[in-house]
């Protein structure tokens, strides 16, 4: 049975519905932070009320980037104030290139970002999934795209734009680092470290 078999006989069986649904803003420095409550039908039955906060940051965008000739990955490093202050000594967090939609449409918005942080103009990317990171808590979808460069793509310096307070230091690493730094848990972040298995699985870091 798939997945999505599964999904349609569990949500026919049960019907799991809400309704009465309430939203409430209690923050919104930067992107809204929400309160809702709603009357939520359990897989039994039984109706109970439920009160959740919610992020609602917007949807993202991600790439694995590799360079065949040199067989290296550009990966990013910045500080994460959330990371610091959950236990990673110094903050620093090993990152793909990655950023926020806004406006624009997934694989707009991924270019963008990959010559914002990175200096290196691609292009063209390729999606290969996207997923919720933090359906618990956020709203937020992540796509996720990889992309071939080279050094002669590379037309700026990289680390992010100063309005945005961005610190972005940009490296590279060989084929065999990557896996064993995936092996050796040093990644931390979700995103890169669902598109480096991704990368893994599909035969892209072979020597």
């Amino acid at each position: 049975m798939t997945l999505g078999q599964f999904f349609y006989i569990y949500t026919n069986l049960f019907y799991m519905t809400i309704s009465d649904v309430k939203e409430k803003i209690l923050a919104n420095t930067w992107k809204p932070l929400k309160l809702f409550s709603y009357q939520y039908k359990r897989s039994d039955g039984n109706v109970v009320k439920q009160v959740r906060e919610v992020y609602d940051k917007g949807d993202g965008a991600a790439v694995f980037m590799y360079n065949k000739t040199t067989k290296k990955v550009l990966l990013t490093q910045q500080f994460r104030m959330p990371a610091y202050i959950n236990g990673l000594p110094g903050g620093i967090v090993t990152e793909v290139p990655a950023g926020m939609l806004d406006k624009d449409d997934p694989e707009t918005c991924i270019i963008r970002e990959i010559e914002e942080e990175t200096g290196y103009k691609v292009p063209s990317v390729t999606k290969v999934r996207d997923c919720f990171m933090t359906p618990g808590a956020v709203t937020e979808i992540t796509h996720m795209f990889i992309a071939e460069y080279n050094e002669s793509m590379k037309v700026s310096k990289g680390g992010g734009l100063e309005n945005e307070q961005e610190d972005i230091l940009v490296f590279e690493m060989s084929f065999d680092e990557v896996k064993r730094s995936v092996e050796n848990n040093e990644i931390k972040d979700a995103k890169t470290l669902i598109l480096l298995q991704y990368a893994w699985i599909h035969n892209l870091l072979n020597d």
